[in-house]
């Protein structure tokens, strides 16, 4: 799932996000969410999260948590 709207990410969120200094080169960063940024319900560029790390940047991919069955 992308990361544009806000329902779908919540604290404790695995992502991928892109941080300010990366935007250029698309690199992502892999973390957890800790704190909701963007107040807006939807926003193009993905949702600005921070990460229990501190980084700070915006959400490209949620990460599927696949369950072993």
């Amino acid at each position: 799932m992308d990361g544009t709207k806000r329902e779908q990410i919540h604290p404790g969120s695995p992502v991928h996000i892109v941080l300010k200094k990366d935007q250029r080169s698309g690199t992502l960063t892999k973390g957890i969410v800790k704190d909701m940024l963007t107040k807006s319900p939807f926003h193009p560029h993905g949702i600005k999260v921070r990460l229990e790390g501190g980084e700070v940047g915006r959400v490209k991919e949620i990460i599927q948590e696949h369950s072993a069955e």
